[in-house]
């Protein structure tokens, strides 16, 4: 079954990480680079910084994800869109545990670098996004048992996140960014929902209360689709009205297809197994809008 195959050796570390989510990492890092570049402002060693901090992060978070998920007994063998590192690829809780450590303790060191490059700034809202991650699935509450997690998801790996590259290249913040910020912010944070509708059964079971399993798969649907309408509307304000407006800001609204068929997706399938290419297509959206978004800043600090 797709999904539920057992891995070895360099594969299910790779598989560990849970690629297909990265984008919600190095997505963020080119928009806000790219916008820094709009006012003229660019630095290389913090753009590499940044994305290996973020990538560690949200690796680590998706191995904590991997262990409290199995302490808690919510994954099986059967389970798709997990690694399976400890259910099926033999890895232990320990190791999992282990290696998500060791990624956040270099993504620290690397965050030192950064701070002392920049400002004290960088250092705390690290500590608190590393926090964040851990919490995720993790301690007495965890915030992905919450209705809060699509928020928090999109909040810290977009806003924030974005805000924070363009605030460390340049050393300020804007409206501009902001409003750039959030389409990629909702699309990060539908993908956390596009993972809870296709897991709503089992986590209904396990005592969660995310917002699909409050409202329900249909109302979730429908959420999803008038975040993104609101997110193109965001892109149409910021390449048509907005002071630092340009057309090549209209980039994104060519993902526009990705989006209608995600919708179209996540309403089609019912069990877990039938949703995985809805969950494929959102990580698509968010990776295709963002670097459309990424190069039509780049157009916009090139020719304007």
């Amino acid at each position: 079954m797709q999904g539920t195959e057992t891995l070895t050796g360099f594969k299910k570390y790779i598989n560990l990480t849970r690629p297909h989510t990265l984008t919600a990492s190095f997505v963020p890092i080119l928009v806000g680079s790219a916008a820094a570049l709009v006012y003229d402002t660019f630095r290389f060693d913090i753009f590499i910084c940044m994305l290996i901090a973020t990538l560690l992060i949200q690796s680590a978070t998706n191995m904590f994800n991997e262990y409290f998920d199995y302490k808690r007994g919510l994954d099986s063998k059967e389970s798709v869109g997990i690694a399976g590192a400890i259910v099926r690829n033999g890895m232990s809780p320990r190791q999992v545990f282990t290696i998500a450590v060791a990624f956040y303790v270099i993504a620290a060191l690397v965050g030192l670098y950064i701070t002392f490059q920049s400002s004290i700034i960088v250092l705390i809202i690290g500590l608190i996004g590393m926090a964040v991650g851990y919490f995720y699935t993790g301690g007495p509450f965890p915030i992905s048992w919450t209705p809060f997690g699509e928020i928090f998801a999109g909040l810290f790996m977009g806003t924030i996140l974005i805000v924070l590259t363009f605030y460390i290249h340049l050393g300020e913040i804007n409206s501009f960014i902001i409003l750039l910020s959030l389409p990629v912010a909702i699309t990060i944070g539908l993908l956390n929902m596009a993972n809870n509708i296709r897991d709503r059964v089992k986590d209904k079971r396990s005592g969660r209360r995310t917002y699909v399993i409050l409202v329900g798969k249909n109302t979730a649907i429908l959420t999803a689709a008038i975040a993104l309408f609101i997110g193109y509307v965001i892109i149409l304000y910021i390449g048509t009205i907005h002071e630092n407006s340009s057309v090549f800001l209209l980039l994104p609204l060519l993902s526009i297809p990705i989006a209608v068929e995600t919708i179209k997706l996540l309403q089609q399938g019912n069990k877990p197994i039938e949703l995985i290419p809805a969950m494929a297509s959102m990580g698509k959206l968010n990776t295709v809008l963002g670097l459309l978004l990424t190069i039509g800043l780049l157009l916009q600090a090139i020719f304007y």
